[in-house]
C-alpha cells in the first residue's frame, strides 16, 4: 500500500520511487511513502484562501466545541488504531499513552477553549491600559488568529499524539495546519488523518497532510505561517535557518533532543517508599515505547553512597521486563521503530562506553519473545554507571534514543543541580525526595535549564502522572539543546498562533473590538430589566441604574449578627478611630454586595438562572452609617454553553456613594436562559 496525501480536499499519491515502510517486529513491508512531484504551493494557497477563512468565521467556542466532536470520533476508532499501532514496536500500553493521550489532548484544548477563551473572535490579553487623564483614550492588547498555515513536522514515536498534540491548539487559534508525520511510521498518522476527514466534522481546508518529503514547501512560507517541529536538533537547524524561513520572520517552535535527568535525593535511600518509586519511574521510561521518547530519563543522578544500591535494584527491574512481539500480552517492550534506529541507538551506546561501562545488557542484543531478533528491531534495555564523573563529557552530549539511561553519582545537591545542567537545556527533569527544602533547592537549580520540573514523594507518587507524560494543561518544550520551544501549555499553545496587537481608541472602539464592555463605553438603555431579557436579547452595554439606599448603624450590627463578622472596624467606634485607613466605624464589605444584589436583582421566574460567583472584587471606598449607596449593573460579557440552552453573562458592577465615588467594583457571573421562562 502506498500511502497517499491529502492536498486542498484530494487524496494524492506522490511519484517516484516509494520509500518502504517496514513492521519494526517482523520486517516486512506494510506500505510505502512518496510525495514526489504534488504540488506543495497548493496546500499553502488552500490553507490561506479556504482553510483559514473557514475557521476564522466562527468563534473559539465553535471551534472548541468541534475538537470535542473530533475526539469523541476518535475515540470509536481505536481498536484499528492500536492493531496498526503495533507494527510501530508499540505495546498495548505504548499504543495507549499515543493514541488514546492524543485524543485525550483534543478533550482537554475543547474544555479550555470553552472555559478559558471567549465566545468571539479576538482574545482580549491583560487589562484595558488607560492612557488620558478622562479615560477617553484607552489601550488594549489583543490577539487574532494568523493568516496563514501551521507547518507541523512531527516526529515518529508518536504518530498520533504527535499530530493532535500539535492539530488541537492549531485548530482552537484559527489557523489550518499542513501535518507532516516522520516517514518510518507515517501508516498509523495516515489512518488517523483519514478517519479525520472521514468525519467531515472540520471545515473544508482546515487540515492537510504529506506522506514524504516537504519538497519545496518551505519556499512558499510567508510571516503568516508557522512552523511547529519536534525532531532532532541538527533537523531543526537546517530548517531554521531556511531562507524564507529567515527572510520572513515565519514562527518557529521546536521540541529537540533532551538529554533528562532524574535526581534522587540524598534523603530517599534504599528501604524507603521515595527509592522504591525512583526505581520504578527509570526502570518505566526506559522501557516504555523502548526508551524512544523525549523525555524518557537519560541520565539517573543519584547520591554516591546510593550508587550500588541503585544499580542493584535497577538490575532486578529491568530483569523482569519481558521484551518480544508487543502483540503478545506479556511482552512489556518492544522493539524500537526499525532497524535503522537500532543501528542508530548502538552507534550513540558505543560513543557512551568510552565513559561508562554496562551494568545491565551486555551489547543491546537478546532473544525477543514471540519474534525473530535478526528481523526485527530488538535491543535490550541497556544501564550503564559513569565510572569518572569530574571527566564525563559524552553523558552531557550523547542521546541513545531507546532503551538506554546511565545511572551518575554525586557528592552534593549543588553537584546535582551541576551535573543535570550540563544537559545544556532539557524538557523535563525530575526530584524523587522526601524532603520539602531538598525538593524546593532542586527545583531552583533544575528550573532555569528545564522546561518542566517533577517532584514525587509518597504523598502524591499515587496521583503522579509521571516523569515522561506532557500534559495538555502544562508546557512541553524546553531551553537551549532541547529546542527553544513551548507546545501545550494550555491557552499558552493557543497563543503560538495568533498575532498579539496594540489597540488604541476610546472606550467605545475597544468595545466594539472585544465584544467586551470597557469603563467609559456607552450604557445602553435596557427598554426592561436586563435580568428579565433572555440571553439572546441581551446587548452588551445593557445597564441598569438602582436608586439610592442609606446605610444605617442598625444594618451593620444586624449584618454581624447574623454573619458572625464582628471586627471592631464595624463595630467599636472607638478602636474603629485609631484604624488609620478608616478613622470611624465602617460597613461590612460584604454587606455591601449584599445590599447591592437587593438593589438589582429582579426577583420573579424569569431567564437568569443562577449566579454562580463574583470576580475581580475590590473594596476601594469605605461606606460609614448614614453614606447613601446605589449600583450600576452593565452587560459586559456574553458567552453561550453550546447545546446547554443558557450562556454565561458577565456584569460590571459599581457601588457608589452619595458624592458618586465608587466604594466597590466586581464582576458578577450568572447563566441565563436562552428562552424568556426557562422550560420547568
Amino acid at each position: 500500500m502506498q500511502l497517499q496525501s491529502f492536498i486542498a480536499g484530494r487524496w494524492l499519491s506522490g511519484a517516484g520511487t516509494a520509500t518502504a515502510l517496514r513492521d519494526a517486529t517482523t520486517g516486512e513491508v506494510i506500505a510505502s511513502a512518496t510525495s514526489e512531484g504534488l504540488d506543495f504551493a497548493s496546500m499553502l494557497d488552500h490553507a490561506r484562501g479556504v482553510g483559514g477563512p473557514n475557521l476564522r468565521r466562527l468563534t473559539f467556542h465553535e471551534r472548541a466545541a468541534q475538537l470535542k466532536a473530533l475526539a469523541r470520533h476518535l475515540g470509536g476508532h481505536t481498536e484499528e488504531l492500536y492493531a496498526l499501532s503495533y507494527a510501530t514496536g508499540a505495546t498495548k500500553s505504548d499504543s495507549w499513552i499515543d493514541i488514546d493521550g492524543g485524543i485525550g489532548t483534543l478533550f482537554a484544548y475543547a474544555s479550555k477553549g470553552m472555559k478559558e477563551l471567549p465566545d468571539g473572535h479576538v482574545h482580549v490579553d491583560g487589562a484595558v491600559e488607560v492612557l488620558s487623564k478622562s479615560g477617553g483614550f484607552l489601550g488594549q492588547h489583543v490577539q487574532v488568529p494568523l493568516e496563514g498555515a501551521a507547518v507541523h513536522i512531527n516526529a515518529f514515536n508518536f504518530p498520533v499524539w504527535g499530530m493532535l498534540e500539535k492539530l488541537a491548539p492549531a485548530l482552537l487559534a484559527g489557523v489550518p495546519a499542513i501535518v507532516k508525520p516522520a516517514t518510518a511510521t507515517a501508516y498509523l498518522t495516515e489512518l488517523a488523518f483519514r478517519r479525520i476527514i472521514d468525519s467531515a466534522l472540520l471545515p473544508e481546508g482546515s487540515v492537510q497532510l504529506i506522506c514524504g518529503g516537504v519538497g519545496d514547501l518551505f519556499d512558499h512560507l510567508t510571516c503568516q505561517d508557522v512552523i511547529a517541529f519536534t525532531g532532532s536538533a541538527s533537523t531543526a537547524r537546517r530548517l531554521r535557518t531556511h531562507p524564507a524561513v529567515m527572510d520572513h520572520s515565519v514562527r518557529f517552535t521546536a521540541e529537540t533532543d533532551s538529554l533528562n535527568s532524574c535526581i534522587l535525593g540524598p534523603d530517599a535511600v534504599a528501604g524507603t517508599p521515595e527509592f522504591d518509586l525512583f526505581i520504578r519511574e527509570v526502570t518505566r521510561e526506559m522501557t516504555a515505547k523502548a526508551g524512544q521518547k523525549c523525555t524518557a530519563i537519560r541520565k539517573a543522578i543519584v547520591p554516591a553512597a546510593q550508587a550500588g544500591a541503585v544499580i542493584e535494584a535497577l538490575r532486578a527491574a529491568l530483569g523482569k521486563v519481558v521484551v518480544g512481539n508487543p502483540r503478545q500480552e506479556e511482552v512489556r517492550m518492544g522493539p524500537v521503530a526499525s532497524l535503522a534506529q537500532r543501528r542508530e541507538v548502538l552507534e550513540q551506546v558505543s560513543k557512551l562506553e568510552g565513559e561508562t561501562e554496562v551494568v545491565y545488557g551486555r551489547d543491546g542484543r537478546l532473544s525477543p519473545a514471540g519474534a525473530d531478533a535478526d528481523r526485527g528491531a530488538f535491543l535490550a534495555p541497556t544501564l550503564l554507571f559513569c565510572k569518572d564523573v569530574a571527566a564525563a563529557k559524552a553523558i552531557h552530549e550523547v542521546e541513545a534514543f531507546g532503551p538506554v539511561s546511565t545511572v551518575v553519582p554525586y557528592a552534593s545537591l549543588e553537584e546535582a543541580i551541576v551535573l543535570a545542567r550540563r544537559g545544556a537545556g532539557s524538557l523535563v527533569g525530575s526530584v524523587f525526595t522526601a524532603e520539602e527544602p531538598v525538593a524546593a533547592r532542586l527545583v531552583l537549580g533544575l528550573a532555569p535549564f528545564h522546561g518542566r520540573v517533577l517532584v514525587v514523594n509518597r504523598d502524591c507518587a499515587k496521583e503522579s502522572t509521571g516523569h515522561g507524560s506532557p500534559l495538555p494543561h502544562l508546557v512541553h518544550g524546553g531551553p537551549g539543546r532541547a529546542g527553544g520551544g513551548e507546545e501545550l501549555g494550555g491557552i499558552r499553545g493557543v497563543l503560538h498562533y495568533m498575532q498579539r496587537t496594540a489597540v488604541q481608541g476610546t472606550p467605545d472602539v475597544l468595545t466594539a473590538l472585544t465584544g467586551r464592555w470597557v469603563k467609559g463605553s456607552r450604557q445602553l438603555d435596557p427598554g426592561a430589566h436586563p435580568f428579565r431579557k433572555p440571553f439572546g436579547e441581551l446587548r452588551i452595554g445593557d445597564t441598569f441604574n438602582s436608586g439610592e439606599r442609606e446605610v444605617t448603624v442598625e444594618d451593620i450590627e444586624r449584618f454581624a449578627a447574623l454573619s458572625g463578622d464582628h471586627f471592631y472596624a464595624h463595630m467599636d467606634e472607638a478602636a474603629a478611630k485609631r484604624n488609620p485607613i478608616f478613622g470611624g466605624r465602617v460597613a461590612h464589605g460584604y454587606f455591601l454586595i449584599s445590599a447591592a444584589a437587593g438593589m438589582f436583582v429582579d426577583p420573579p421566574l424569569g431567564p437568569v438562572l443562577a449566579n454562580y460567583g463574583i470576580d475581580a472584587l475590590r473594596f476601594t471606598r469605605a461606606v460609614k452609617p448614614g453614606d447613601r449607596i446605589k449600583v450600576r449593573l452593565t452587560c459586559k460579557e456574553k458567552s453561550l454553553r453550546i447545546g446547554q440552552g443558557y450562556g454565561e453573562v458577565r456584569w460590571d458592577t459599581q457601588i457608589t456613594n452619595q458624592e458618586g465615588e465608587t466604594a466597590a467594583a466586581y464582576d458578577v457571573l450568572t447563566m441565563v436562559s436562552e428562552k424568556a421562562v426557562p422550560d420547568g
